[in-house]
Formats: structure tokens, C-alpha cells, sequence
């Protein structure tokens, strides 16, 4: 018999998307993406690819010691890009797309093989849909499932990364011409991924070891109200030993001497 065990994890980054209103701010994005480019590059080590690259498959602890950090499930599309002796898969071309529309590279989108370089950008597009609150390519429409990826990847080709990335620290962008310009076994530079998002931190000023992700304030601001409502509930609540007390006292009227 084989049994596995596993973590228990929180939510998923999916999940405190939603619970934030569709919006992170730059900081939780970027301590995402830094976890993400340590895991995906001991992922890698593996001779790994994940392959379904998505918020849903990001969980965070589920523990007070864990809870600021940011876990990878769901290998289930996973595939090996070496053998044992570190030879690359060859390259190949007329495959169908594996993963989330969505989230996926470009070259998935064309019927490439995937590796390495696909996974970095698939993490770029989710960085942005968390900065976002969307992607240009979402909602469009198509009658069944080959005509909506038909309309996804011709979105996806048009854009550029100008208009993708407008509004957000020039560093995304960087990340997203250097996933982009990777050849197809090609070793991702992680140190240098991690720069972009570190170089961000910085001139940001934010400090990389306090976790306040913006799920941790919305929930401290809801608390916070709680408090308050239930402290103005016990100050507005007439004590009931005190109002009983007055009532009998009136009923009964002055006692006779």
C-alpha cells in the first residue's frame, strides 16, 4: 500500500484574489513572484516543468508559521523537459494546448512543446491578472472551446507588451520580454528574475520581510470593525438588572409609612 502526505494548506491565490475585490496591490504581487521564482527554479532543478500554471494551483499555509507562504499543488499536467542524463526533450510543433488558456505562453498557444521558458511566462500573466484584475484576452466570445483559444492566442499575439503591462512598475515588463526572448532549451536565468521583482521592492521602498499582503489588511480592517461594532453594541445596551430594577420600583409606587 502507498499512501502520500500532505500539508495542510490555506486558500488558494485565486481565493484571496476574489476575497479582495478582483485587486492586489504591488507589494503582495511581488512577494508572490519572487516565492514563485524560488519554487519554479527548485521545480526545474527536478527536471520538472508544472505546466498548469494558474492562481488556483498557488496556495498559501495554512498555519500561523506558514501562512506567508506561498505553496505550488496540482503537478498533474507536469511533464520531465530531461531524462537522467540531461538530455532536453526535442522541440515539436502541432500540440495541443496544455494547461489554462488563460495563463498560458504564447508558443502553447502556437502548438509548441513546452519547457522551462513557458512556465516563467505563464507566471508573468498571473502576476499581472493579480495587478490587474484582469487580462485583455478574458470574456471574449466563442461557440465552443477550440473558437474561444482561437480568440484567446490571437488576443494574446496582439497585444503588446506596452499596453499589457501599462500602469504597472516597468519590472513586470522586463520579466515578460525576458520570458519572451527565452530560446526553447534554454536555461532561465532565475537570479535574474528574481532582480526584476527585488529591484521593485527597492524602489518601492517596501520592506521584503514584513508580509503584509493585502488579504492580511483587508482582514485586520474587518476585524477592526467588528471590534467596534461589538464594543457600540455594549455601550448602547442598557444594563437589563438596571431597567428591571427601575420598572418595579415604578410599578410599585412610594412605599406607605
Amino acid at each position: 500500500m502507498h499512501v502520500m502526505v500532505m500539508d495542510m494548506l490555506g486558500p488558494s491565490l485565486e481565493d484571496l484574489f476574489q476575497s479582495c475585490k478582483r485587486q492586489l496591490d504591488v507589494k503582495s504581487v511581488l512577494l508572490v513572484a519572487i516565492q514563485l521564482m524560488h519554487h519554479f527554479q527548485k521545480i526545474h532543478a527536478e527536471r520538472i516543468i508544472h505546466r498548469d500554471v494558474k492562481p488556483d494551483n498557488f496556495l498559501i499555509g495554512a498555519t500561523e508559521s506558514t501562512r506567508d507562504k506561498v505553496y505550488v499543488i496540482d503537478f498533474g499536467l507536469a511533464k520531465c523537459y530531461q531524462n537522467s542524463a540531461g538530455e532536453h526533450i526535442p522541440y515539436k510543433d502541432g500540440k495541443n494546448l496544455t494547461g489554462t488558456a488563460r495563463y498560458a505562453s504564447i508558443a502553447t498557444h502556437q502548438g509548441k512543446e513546452q519547457s522551462r521558458r513557458d512556465d516563467l511566462e505563464c507566471i508573468g500573466h498571473v502576476l499581472l491578472y493579480m495587478l490587474k484584475g484582469s487580462l485583455p484576452w478574458q470574456g471574449l466570445p466563442g461557440r465552443s472551446k477550440n473558437e474561444k483559444y482561437a480568440a484567446i492566442k490571437k488576443k494574446k499575439i496582439e497585444t503588446p507588451l506596452e499596453d499589457l503591462c501599462t500602469g504597472q512598475p516597468v519590472e513586470f515588463k522586463e520579466f515578460m520580454e525576458y520570458c519572451r526572448s527565452l530560446k526553447f532549451e534554454q536555461e532561465p536565468n532565475y537570479k535574474t528574475c528574481v532582480g526584476f521583482f527585488e529591484n521593485s521592492m527597492k524602489r518601492h521602498d517596501f520592506d521584503p520581510a514584513i508580509y503584509d499582503y493585502t488579504w492580511k489588511q483587508n482582514r485586520l480592517a474587518k476585524d477592526k470593525e467588528t471590534l467596534k461594532k461589538e464594543l457600540m453594541g455594549l455601550i448602547n445596551k442598557k444594563p437589563k438588572k438596571a431597567t428591571e430594577d427601575k420598572k418595579d420600583g415604578k410599578d410599585a409606587g412610594p412605599s406607605p409609612n
